[in-house]
């Protein structure tokens, strides 16, 4: 099965509809939901070939197939971060300003800044006294590197 474009999300479908279909999951890393090309294989062991016609981007809870009994749809595997939860607009500033300077992608969530594990951010956030905690999350959108130069 060739997929070439997505059907919907999970959450934009009919409840009842949901609940009465058998489900499969294609499990991918984050940084899978970048690629528009790619071979991957659901939790039943369908194999599947996804050639997405527009450019876009994955996210969790997209429907790749749906028919009246199956829906095969696109989990996210969990990531290790750092959740990063400033008190201060000068700490989030602070933050920012550091992170910004390594090219390091974030997301964020209510007030919290979430990024990727790195030692070295964890260092830096121990010595600038941040609050911050280390887990395991699935994130709904890739990590995004931002193409730039300082030329």
């Amino acid at each position: 099965m060739i997929i070439e474009k997505i059907v919907g999300h999970i959450d934009e479908l009919d409840a009842n509809l949901v609940a009465k279909t058998h489900k499969e999951k294609v499990f991918l890393e984050s940084s899978d939901l970048l690629k528009r090309i790619q071979r991957v294989k659901t939790d039943h062991g369908r194999e599947i070939g996804i050639r997405l016609r527009d450019a876009r981007e994955l996210v969790a809870g997209d429907v790749l197939y749906m028919d009246e009994k199956n829906i095969i749809l696109i989990e996210v595997l969990p990531d290790d971060v750092i959740i990063i939860e400033p008190r201060t607009l000068n700490e989030m500033g602070t933050i920012a300003h550091q992170l910004g300077n390594r090219h390091l992608p974030a997301q964020f969530e209510d007030d919290k800044m979430i990024v990727q594990y790195d030692y070295l951010v964890e260092e830096l956030l121990v010595e600038l006294g941040l609050p911050f905690a280390r887990e395991n999350r699935k994130v709904k959108k890739a990590f995004r590197h931002i193409g730039h130069s300082h030329g």
